[in-house]
């Protein structure tokens, strides 16, 4: 295993944050997988995975079982991390500027098939080197102007290149579920199936580039410009893996998940080994722009009447929304069936809040997809 350090952009001085990364196995391996963990840094499921995940990893390569390199980064938002204010995590969101950190990764594609235009030819194999040596080349020459720019770049250029990302996070209050591709799907169901995913969520661009869709996009923008003359094959796929909700961090859940994703990379071929049997897939994958954001018309108490991992029927009632004041209660219903994999972890709504999301099966919605 090697340990890396990378510095980020000081905002100023005495302030450097680093991200570290763990390499296992051997990086003229085929294959490199790619996995980090809380982004958004109040989400810590991952963290405690990636934790025992490392542990495991270590003991598989010293066993000689990994086939592919596996580069492990636990902590991917130093700068996130240190944000509390007055004992409340505040790690969605960079406070000097309000971005959100899972959105605005740099987009190079244009850049990158601006470069190999005239240089493609009839081989798969060569045009994907061919593009992911001109995507590290691309991302070297970027350069940082914040720390938050510096973060996003550092976890790019060690990403860009696997053919597998995931990325860990989790929910408020919620059920395990799963963000892709539509393209991607074939190569994640089995990892649906190993972690439980009650809710698979796909979309080709949901909007906001954010850190799993900056490498797909990339690929399927190239295949879009040149696939009539080249094949381009789609490089890299990437998954954001929801596990559960903000609270749920203990050993049994993290060792469960843990083994899930060795099984699933054993299943991939990225670890030696015979896959463990595949087990249902507790709820078929729907599109994103079928997911219905439930919000509150009122402000008040809010009181759930539903639970996540709950199918509901079309205007099930899922909260009453409660004004002490003078007394209204108001019901809150879906307008669709569909699973309610995710509910908010406040008690106290504004009015236009979404307290929870429901997976439906029919797509209605278009554009931005994402939660700010």
């Amino acid at each position: 295993m090697r340990h890396q350090i990378h510095d980020l952009l000081a905002p100023l001085p005495g302030t450097v944050r680093q991200i570290h990364s763990f390499h296992f196995g051997s990086p003229s391996a085929k294959g490199k997988i790619y996995i980090q963990s809380s982004l958004h840094a109040d989400e810590l499921p991952g963290m405690l995975v990636a934790w025992h995940l490392k542990q495991r990893l270590a003991e598989l390569e010293a066993a000689g079982r990994l086939r592919s390199e596996i580069v492990l980064v636990p902590v991917a938002n130093p700068v996130g991390l240190e944000q509390v204010l007055m004992d409340v995590p505040l790690g969605r969101y960079e406070l000097e500027s309000g971005q959100n950190f899972n959105r605005w990764f740099v987009d190079l594609s244009e850049e990158v098939g601006n470069e190999i235009e005239g240089l493609l030819g009839d081989d798969p194999q060569r045009n994907l080197e061919l593009i992911r040596g001109c995507l590290r080349k691309a991302l070297a020459r970027q350069t940082a102007g914040t720390q938050l720019q510096s973060q996003r770049l550092t976890l790019q250029r060690l990403a860009c290149d696997a053919d597998m990302v995931l990325d860990l996070h989790c929910d408020f209050e919620a059920v395990a579920h799963l963000y892709t591709t539509p393209e991607a799907w074939p190569q994640v169901e089995p990892l649906a199936r190993y972690i439980g995913s009650e809710a698979s969520l796909l979309a080709t661009d949901s909007g906001g580039q954010s850190f799993d869709e900056c490498f797909t996009l990339l690929w399927w923008q190239l295949k879009e410009r040149f696939g009539e003359q080249f094949e381009i094959p789609l490089g890299s796929f990437s998954v954001t893996v929801e596990l559960r909700g903000q609270g749920d961090v203990n050993h049994p859940l993290a060792s469960l998940d843990s083994q899930a994703l060795i099984d699933y990379l054993i299943h991939f071929g990225a670890i030696a080994g015979e896959p463990a049997p595949l087990p249902e897939l507790p709820y078929p994958a729907t599109p994103l722009a079928g997911v219905e954001p439930v919000a509150t018309p009122v402000g008040g108490l809010l009181v759930f009447t539903a639970l996540p991992g709950e199918y509901l029927e079309a205007g099930q009632l899922i909260a009453e929304v409660i004004d002490p004041i003078n007394d209204r209660v108001t019901p809150v219903h879906c307008t669709a069936a569909g699973l309610m994999y995710a509910r908010s972890l406040r008690r106290m709504a504004t009015a236009g809040m979404v307290i929870a999301h429901v997976a439906g099966t029919e797509a209605y919605r278009s554009g931005y997809l994402l939660s700010p």
